[in-house]
């Protein structure tokens, strides 16, 4: 895996990428726009399957002309490694070995509950925002990514 300054050499400024928030039941996906300014939710993905969610996350890439992926890293509060850090290695380096496209991880401390505040301000129904809550995560991962290579 690269850092996100690697990544950022890597990647054209007129790209699209590709932010994931990998959960233990659901994967949040969210695309950022052609000029890497805003990052938009797109569709959660069930878990269950690994080669199944390669396969989409694959289609997704191809359809949408995606050039880098930015996963969401698991730290810990106390900025340590657990379990959760460890698995969102695992599913990077597999990714990695199926494609050929730069992969970095962000720190995503906070982006779930980033996500279901924000997505507190747009919706009123909690089961509506429980249902997004992955996408949006994604999103919120991606947005701190893209607004760090702005800077």
């Amino acid at each position: 895996m690269i850092t996100i300054e690697e990544f950022k050499n890597k990647i054209t400024k007129k790209s699209r990428l590709i932010g994931l928030d990998l959960g233990a039941k659901r994967i949040g996906i969210a695309i950022s726009n052609d000029n890497q300014s805003i990052a938009t939710p797109y569709k959660t993905v069930q878990k269950d399957n690994f080669n199944k969610f390669l396969a989409e996350l694959k289609l997704i890439i191809s359809e949408n002309n995606i050039e880098g992926i930015i996963v969401g890293n698991p730290i810990n509060m106390d900025g340590s490694l657990g379990p959760s850090a460890q698995s969102a290695k695992d599913v990077c380096l597999n990714i990695l070995k199926n494609t050929n496209i730069p992969l970095c991880l962000w720190d995503e401390r906070l982006s779930t509950v980033g996500a279901f505040n924000l997505s507190s301000q747009i919706d009123t129904k909690v089961s509506k925002k429980i249902k997004k809550i992955d996408e949006n995560a994604a999103a919120f991962i991606l947005q701190g990514a893209l607004d760090y290579l702005k800077n």
